[in-house]
C-alpha cells in the first residue's frame, strides 16, 4: 500500500481529476492514490466515456493516456483544445519522445512517462493546478501586462491581441509567456524557464520549452519564422525583447 501524503492541493480544495486510461490496474492504482490525497477522481476508459464525463461534470484536470482503444490520446488532446482549456497531463510510454513533443504541440500542459511513481503524478498535478489557478494578480500585485500592443491579463489568464481579441492559449503557454513578460531584456536559459514555469515538477525534457515557444510565436509574432518579440539566443536561451508596462 502506498503511503498517503497529507498536504492539500494548493490551487483547489478538492480538485476533480478525470483519468482517461484503459488499463484497469493502472487506473485503479491512480484513483486510489489520488483519492487518498484529497482529490475527487472519475475514471474513463476511452474517448466516448471522457466526453460523457465532461458533459455531466466540471473537471479541473485530465490525466490522458496516449494509447487508448478507438480515438487515441493525441487525437483527443487535439479535439479538447478546439473547445476547452482544461489542463491536460498526458501519459506516454517510456522512450516515445516524438509523441511527447506532438502532445505538447497539440496543447498538453505536461507529460509523464510510464512506468511512473504515483507521487510524481500527484506532484505534477499539483504543479499544473497551481499554475492554472487564476489568483487575480501576479506576484507584484499587477493585473495586466502590456507589450508590443499585446495584453497579458493575469487575473483572467488571458492574452489579448492589439485589436482587443482574445487569443486562445493553454495554461502552459500562458505561464511561459507570463514568465518572459516579467523578465524583459534578460536572456533566460531553457533550464531557467523550466524552473520558473514548472518548478520542482520539471523533468529533464527541456525540448518542451522549445515546443511552447514555437506555439507562442505562432500566436503573437507577425512572422513566426523571423520572430521579433521572443528571440532565440544561440547557446543561451530566449530573450523577450519588448518593453513591458504594468497596470
Amino acid at each position: 500500500m502506498l503511503a498517503t501524503e497529507t498536504s492539500a492541493m494548493t490551487a483547489l480544495a478538492t480538485p476533480h481529476i478525470l483519468v482517461v486510461e484503459d488499463d484497469r490496474e493502472i487506473s485503479a492504482l491512480v484513483a486510489r492514490y489520488l483519492r487518498g490525497n484529497e482529490c475527487r477522481v472519475t475514471l474513463a476508459g476511452d474517448g466516448r466515456e471522457m466526453d460523457r464525463v465532461l458533459g455531466d461534470a466540471k473537471v479541473d484536470l485530465i490525466v490522458l493516456d496516449l494509447m487508448l482503444p478507438g480515438e487515441d490520446g493525441l487525437s483527443l488532446c487535439r479535439r479538447l483544445r478546439g473547445h476547452s482549456q482544461i489542463p491536460v497531463l498526458m501519459l506516454t510510454a517510456k522512450g516515445e519522445e516524438i509523441d511527447r513533443i506532438i502532445g505538447l504541440e497539440l496543447g498538453a500542459d505536461d507529460y509523464l512517462a510510464k512506468p511512473f511513481n504515483p507521487r510524481e503524478l500527484l506532484a505534477r498535478i499539483r504543479a499544473i493546478l497551481r499554475r492554472s489557478a487564476a489568483n487575480g494578480t501576479d506576484e507584484d500585485g499587477v493585473r495586466r501586462l502590456h507589450f508590443a500592443g499585446w495584453t497579458l491579463d493575469v487575473s483572467l489568464r488571458q492574452v489579448l491581441s492589439p485589436e482587443g481579441a482574445r487569443v486562445a492559449v493553454t495554461g502552459a503557454e500562458f505561464d511561459l509567456l507570463h514568465a518572459l513578460c516579467l523578465r524583459p531584456g534578460r536572456v533566460l536559459s531553457r533550464d531557467q524557464l523550466l524552473d520558473l514555469t514548472q518548478g520542482r515538477a520539471a523533468g529533464p525534457f527541456e525540448r518542451s520549452i522549445d515546443v511552447l515557444i514555437s506555439r507562442i510565436r505562432q500566436k503573437i509574432e507577425r512572422d513566426s519564422r523571423n520572430p521579433e518579440i521572443i528571440r532565440t539566443i544561440r547557446s543561451g536561451g530566449y530573450l523577450f525583447t519588448p518593453e513591458v508596462t504594468r497596470a
